[in-house]
């Protein structure tokens, strides 16, 4: 085997390698966008229950009404949080599609190197092709 067989086997290779890491990456973004999805999904239904709760008026007494009030403190507290988790989790998402668009251009560009190898060797295999030989002298001959 030649060196440029050898050279076109490792960057197969390497072009295999890269697309696990590039399938790899896009699981890893998939699950943070999921995560993300129900992190929002968590906060608005969170928000909607404190604002359900906090427009409650049908309190029999003070103790009633100090119970409800702490309840909805409590809803609005965890929406603020779950907002904040939110967050984080866009954050989260977002590296991790930049880390699949990295990892897309790193398969790419193996990929690239390993088409540009193939066809150097198929070039190098191919007969070199002389031109036809001219005719020496004149026509007169």
């Amino acid at each position: 085997m030649t060196g440029a067989h050898k050279r076109l086997e490792r960057l197969r290779r390497l072009e295999k390698v890269r697309a696990i890491a590039r399938q790899s990456a896009a699981l890893e973004a998939a699950q943070a966008e999921s995560t993300l999805k129900q992190l929002h999904a968590l906060s608005d239904r969170t928000r909607s229950l404190a604002e359900s709760y906090g427009a409650r008026r049908g309190a029999r007494d003070g103790a009633a009404l100090g119970q409800l009030g702490r309840f909805v403190t409590g809803l609005q507290a965890i929406a603020q949080s779950t907002a904040g988790d939110a967050l984080r989790a866009r954050s989260i998402a977002d590296a991790k599609q930049q880390q699949l668009a990295e990892a897309e251009r790193r398969r790419a560009a193996s990929q690239e190197r390993a088409e540009l190898q193939e066809r150097m060797i198929a070039k190098a295999a191919q007969p070199l092709v002389l031109g036809a030989r001219r005719a020496s002298g004149t026509d007169l001959e």
